[in-house]
């Protein structure tokens, strides 16, 4: 490592920490071109941030995030804050040569995020560069399914599958969330983990959704207001809350080539803890993934004796699979964590090469008119609705 990045992070809650630990753990386990410094932390609640800062290794903290920005000591923002704050920051960070890495989904409308594709795009003339975190991307097994597609190794795809369901929610007194506030979310299962499947799809199939047919249901419009947060949720107060987002979104898409896409988004999903399952068909073969047993790959290859066909579980723990050089012996596993130091490498060698780094702002604009249209396909009685 040879030049300092000096990171930033505005936010210190369950992404923050998953950043923090990307940040902290990619420096020691790969040869990064730029030595990650994590220089602030910020927050709006002044001991909580010392406590995250503390905890996860930041040097200081600040409660202002525009003072942030306009120090010269900061090449680069983090920004792990609900959706309603992405665009302005991010806007502001780019105007003012920051590199930026954003949690997705990028925005909360397809106007936000069209603005923070044109701030990055006007920024990258300028060698500044602009990330969103679909860190999914970059679990192993699944940049090795992307890699067999474009290999050719299931032939034509015929048909996807992408399902992501967990049962967080599923207790009708567990308490309101930003997540459960469309002014600070967007969306609700949509947005929130329906746009890692839309991502994850157009990522290992090359292929873009065009059309979408969808539905979107609210089953639990009243939970008690949030009293202190814990995770993903938290404790219950004692007043009640209005639940302005989805539950849940089944749709239907068709990408590039005409394939159709069968796409599911719950968090009432009951025992279904963190399934991001994503399986594709084709016509020499078939590739299927699950995040709750993220260190396997299934294969099938339909090209072999009809004697010996079979779905083969590939263990994608060997030092020639993407990212695992960088780790421990075959066989020992990688969890949730790892896919964020990778996204830190893969950042820091973009922007030491100069170019940009994937996904896009541009692939996040992307799958917002996606998760745009199926809003207004179930507004409208589930008619195909083109992106």
């Amino acid at each position: 490592m040879t030049t300092q990045l000096r990171v930033a992070m505005i936010g210190h809650g369950f992404m923050g920490a998953a950043h923090s630990v990307g940040w902290r753990q990619a420096p020691a386990a790969f040869d990064l071109p730029l030595a990650p410094h994590m220089t602030v932390l910020v927050g709006r609640d002044a001991a909580k941030t010392a406590a995250a800062a503390e905890k996860w290794g930041w040097s200081e903290t600040s409660t202002d995030w525009r003072d942030v920005i306009a120090r010269d000591d900061i090449d680069l923002i983090d920004i792990v804050t609900p959706g309603d704050s992405h665009a302005e920051i991010a806007i502001a960070a780019l105007a003012a040569g920051k590199h930026v890495l954003c949690e997705k989904p990028l925005a909360n409308s397809v106007d936000e995020a069209f603005a923070m594709e044109q701030a990055a795009r006007d920024a990258a003339a300028h060698g500044i560069r602009a990330m969103v975190g679909f860190t999914y991307r970059r679990v192993p097994a699944v940049t090795l399914m992307r890699d067999m597609i474009a290999a050719g190794r299931i032939g034509t795809i015929r048909q996807v599958r992408a399902s992501y369901r967990q049962d967080w929610l599923a207790d009708p007194e567990s308490p309101m969330t930003w997540r459960l506030d469309k002014d600070r979310a967007g969306s609700g299962a949509l947005g929130d983990i329906g746009a890692h499947i839309v991502d994850m799809t157009q990522f290992v199939t090359g292929q873009s959704v065009t059309e979408v047919s969808g539905v979107m249901e609210t089953l639990v419009r009243e939970r008690p207001v949030l009293a202190e947060s814990v995770g993903l949720g938290g404790t219950a107060g004692t007043e009640r809350g209005t639940v302005t987002v989805d539950d849940v979104a089944l749709f239907t898409g068709r990408l590039d080539s005409g394939t159709l896409a069968t796409f599911e988004a719950s968090r009432f999903a009951t025992g279904r803890k963190n399934a991001l399952d994503l399986e594709i068909s084709g016509d020499a073969g078939a590739l299927h993934w699950n995040l709750e047993d993220m260190n396997t790959l299934d294969f099938y290859d339909a090209t072999r004796p009809s004697g010996e066909q079979g779905f083969t579980r590939i263990l994608v723990t060997e030092p020639e699979h993407p990212y695992l050089s960088g780790w421990w012996p075959t066989g020992h596993m990688l969890g949730y964590e790892h896919g964020f130091s990778h996204q830190v490498k893969d950042l820091t060698e973009a922007i030491a090469g100069g170019v940009d780094p994937q996904p896009t702002f541009a692939d996040g604009l992307r799958v917002q008119r996606v998760l745009d249209a199926v809003e207004r396909s179930a507004q409208s009685g589930s008619a195909w609705t083109s992106i």
